[in-house]
């Protein structure tokens, strides 16, 4: 950055230190203070920008990629959309494998970022040859000169939040942080996070937010991988068919599930009472730590910080639309549509 001017070189720049923001009323009548580390301030509108920025920069470093290669990745939308944005600033093409489950509105922003997607379905086995996993190994075994992030299986994932996000909770929160609070779907953001926070404090309570439909929550409490546990759910980013290497199990000290209904509703309660538009995992996370709330989890010395992932203009077509949430069945007697706040004059 030209430190005359304050103008920045480009976008790049901007990736990190993201704001951490007290929750006021969505948890009125609480035990503690909160606040929400907010990483739709990061110029990819998601935490992603982290690890797609540092990934990159350190394969550039080890000689791994040159100019005119090729990236590929497997996203369900945010770290795609952080790829393609830093591949275009950086002069590298950019293939992508997208999870079925990923928004209308996520797919449509990585194709206007340039990248070629291939949307695959995403109610399948991890090794079956249509998912996601399987055709970017397949599309990185046939491209000369690609390289694949493998953000699920890569160390760095891990690396990209412990100099990162960790460092920027722990000076935000002056070192009194008690609880983090954050989702888990490759693992990198909870588990570098935690591992700086632990290695600060031990004593710092690590909970991850897992979804039903998952196996992580039942890996962390037994180290058995259960495939009876899986079933076909909603939420993009949260939760997982298989273990990831880049999740650090030893570091998170609990796991809750949250369903696809009450993460929806309290996203939506999110922009209502805290004007943050945040997205599905970040309704997920708020609603983790309101069941975590009710569980006793927390005391009048806590000092809780919540990860919001990404932004809600990502899920316009999902837990946004009416219709999508009547389709859903997520609208009931009592949880009222918001069509009524809209009147057509004629």
């Amino acid at each position: 950055m030209k430190e005359d001017l304050k103008v920045y070189d480009n976008v790049l720049q901007l990736v990190g230190n993201t704001p951490l923001i007290h929750l006021n009323k969505i948890t009125e009548g609480f035990k503690g203070q909160f606040s929400a580390k907010v990483e739709a301030f990061n110029p990819g509108h998601s935490s992603k920008d982290r690890i797609a920025l540092y990934i990159i920069e350190e394969a550039e470093k080890k000689g791994i990629l040159k100019p005119g290669d090729t990236i590929i990745e497997t996203t369900s939308g945010n770290t795609g959309f952080s790829i393609a944005m830093v591949s275009i600033i950086k002069g590298y093409d950019c293939i992508l494998a997208v999870s079925s489950k990923s928004s209308k509105d996520k797919i449509d922003m990585l194709r206007t970022m340039g990248a070629k997607v291939y949307v695959c379905p995403a109610n399948v086995p991890a090794d079956d040859e249509r998912s996601y996993y399987q055709v970017a190994k397949r599309l990185h075994e046939e491209i000369k000169g690609s390289v694949y992030i493998n953000q699920y299986f890569n160390q760095l994932n891990i690396d990209a939040h412990f100099n990162s996000t960790g460092p920027e909770i722990w000076n935000q929160t002056e070192g009194q942080i008690t609880h983090l609070v954050a989702c888990s779907g490759t693992g990198g953001t909870i588990s570098g996070t935690a591992r700086f926070l632990k290695a600060k404090n031990p004593e710092v309570k690590i909970i991850g937010i897992d979804a039903f439909g998952s196996v992580l929550k039942k890996y962390h409490e037994t180290r058995e991988f259960d495939e009876e546990e899986i079933y076909p759910y909603r939420i993009e980013g949260l939760g997982k068919n298989l273990i990831p290497t880049a999740t650090d199990f030893d570091v998170i000290d609990k796991f809750i599930k949250v369903t696809d209904e009450d993460a929806a509703h309290t996203a939506r309660e999110l922009a209502r009472t805290e004007g943050m538009f945040a997205g599905y995992t970040s309704g997920a996370a708020m609603q983790g730590l309101k069941q975590l709330n009710e569980e006793g989890e927390f005391d009048e010395n806590s000092k809780v910080v919540v990860i919001f992932p990404d932004h809600g203009s990502r899920y316009m077509s999902k837990i946004y639309s009416d219709d999508w949430m009547n389709e859903q069945g997520f609208f009931d007697t009592q949880t009222e549509s918001a069509t009524h706040t809209i009147e057509v004059i004629k």
